[in-house]
């Protein structure tokens, strides 16, 4: 007779429950990843296009061609991660503790573009972006794998995608608030990019290092370095991850056109840019009033249903946003906050979904591999990303935007309403029509959980707790069990 799992109630560092400071420590994080992300996403563009002086077309092109080279870089990173351990740091860590100040400083010279003719600037600005989105891959893939080995328990997982969107949009807010007013003509924008980007390398690197002593890995594994052929197997039988990669990369392609164009929106069509400083309180007045309710959210109607409504919201905006005549401010703005809404609650949820899909390879094969997956996901997101900034750059070209022009022309306002309102809107729906196919329920999640449990338990492995709240009766293995493996002391001694 088999055993099954125990019940009886655990310490907390076993039931996946995580304490208040590893949270926090977990969402500083991506406040660190985004002094260099979010700066790029809402500034890259026009400061290429106003300070460095490349066309709209030619950024368009480079930012797509670049944010491609980015995806490939993060399939690369995540294949690191995998072959990577450390006895001492983990797994993960070790690449938040080393890799940031690389990435900050690069971020720095990204926005550091001397003049140096036409085709130097062009060429530099390639080498420069592209190197930054290899030290970032090589940084952010750790760095979202982490929330997978921390815990297992939907609730809590909910709660760290919640600490990374907080901290990505506290860092969003601030540059709204403090930097995007000064993106005038008669400002010295150089100055103001330099001095930002120069802060950043002594703000985020102390915010990475306390995410790598707060944020530890405590799910068990089985096997600490993965191989190709485990990464390739893991990823051929992932529905659900192919599922979210699909879905998040159109999602991703409407959410960059807006955020690469919405302060052109405010300043060239709705001429009132003193309102990026209110519509950035406001992000952050959406964020912590969501924060709160992502988890009661997840219990109730589950993850993907709340995805869908949100992608849903951020179409609405989107229409909103690209109908709102110039002259009804209002308006305008309204469809932003909306567009705002809805995006916001995707990326509390998405984070949480793509940890989910970890133990569904997980039980599929007998191999963890956060790395691999986090990195496929990156990738589409990326790829997205690349056509969202890029779809943004060709609808100002093709509305006809004069950088530095006091006022723009009917159909250069055309483009970029496009760009903020139309593009998003085509996005959200065809994210929510792939998401009707995602299979990968919050309650099977839970019982994939615990079979893994099991099978771990029947090996002879000295693995983690059930919680009683997941704990129903054993679930015939529907899989091969894992190989046994000798039972391992895996205990974190610098913990």
């Amino acid at each position: 007779m088999s055993s099954t799992p125990s019940i009886t109630k655990p310490p907390a560092e076993q039931t996946g429950k995580l304490s208040k400071l590893s949270i926090v420590g977990y969402g500083a994080g991506d406040a660190a990843n985004n002094l260099a992300f979010t700066t790029a996403t809402m500034f890259l563009l026009i400061y290429y296009t106003d300070v460095a002086g490349i066309s709209a077309a030619a950024a368009g092109t480079l930012l797509l061609v670049v944010r491609v080279f980015d995806a490939f870089a993060d399939l690369l990173a995540g294949r690191i991660v995998d072959k990577t351990y450390s006895k001492r740091f983990g797994k993960f860590r070790p690449f938040l503790m080393f890799g940031s100040v690389p990435l900050l400083l690069l971020s720095v010279a990204t926005f550091s573009i001397p003049q140096i003719g036409e085709t130097g600037v062009l060429i530099y600005a390639y080498l420069t972006y592209a190197a930054l989105g290899l030290a970032y891959s090589l940084v952010n893939i750790p760095y979202g794998s982490l929330a997978g080995a921390m815990t297992q328990d939907p609730g809590e997982r909910a709660k760290l995608a919640s600490a990374r969107t907080i901290g990505a949009m506290i860092v969003g807010a601030g540059l709204g608030i403090f930097v995007a007013p000064l993106i005038t003509p008669e400002n010295d924008l150089q100055s103001i990019f330099t001095f930002m980007t120069l802060g950043f390398v002594v703000v985020g690197t102390a915010l990475y290092f306390f995410t790598a002593f707060t944020a530890k890995e405590r799910v068990k594994r089985d096997v600490p370095k993965v191989t190709m052929k485990q990464s390739f197997a893991i990823l051929k039988s992932n529905k659900p991850l192919m599922l979210l990669c699909i879905s998040s990369f159109v999602f991703l392609t409407g959410m960059l056109a807006l955020s690469t164009v919405q302060l052109y929106y405010l300043r060239d069509v709705l001429h009132a840019l003193p309102l990026y400083a209110a519509f950035s309180i406001l992000q952050l007045v959406i964020v912590f009033g969501l924060a709160g309710f992502v988890p009661r959210i997840v219990r109730t109607f589950g993850k993907r249903a709340a995805y869908m409504v949100g992608a849903g919201i951020m179409g609405v905006g989107g229409i909103v946003v690209f109908l709102a005549p110039p002259s009804m401010v209002w308006l305008g703005f309204l469809g932003l906050v909306i567009c705002q809404f809805g995006l916001t609650l995707v990326n509390m949820l998405v984070w949480a979904l793509e940890a989910d899909t970890v133990e569904y390879g997980e039980w599929k094969t007998g191999v963890r591999a956060e790395g691999i997956i986090y990195a496929l996901f990156s990738f589409t997101r990326k790829t997205g990303q690349a056509v969202g900034g890029a779809l943004a750059a060709y609808a100002l070209a093709w509305g006809g935007y004069v950088a530095g022009a006091e006022a723009q022309s009917v159909q250069a306002e055309w483009g970029i309403r496009a760009g903020a309102g139309l593009i998003p809107l085509a996005a959200s729906i065809l994210a929510i029509v792939v998401m009707l196919f995602y299979p990968l329920t919050d309650k099977r999640h839970k019982e994939i959980v615990l079979e893994i449990a099991d099978r771990r338990q029947k090996a002879g492995q000295d693995t983690e707790q059930i919680d009683p709240a997941l704990s129903t009766a054993a679930f015939t293995a529907q899989r091969p069990p894992v190989t046994p493996v000798p039972p391992t002391d895996t205990t974190d001694k610098n913990k």
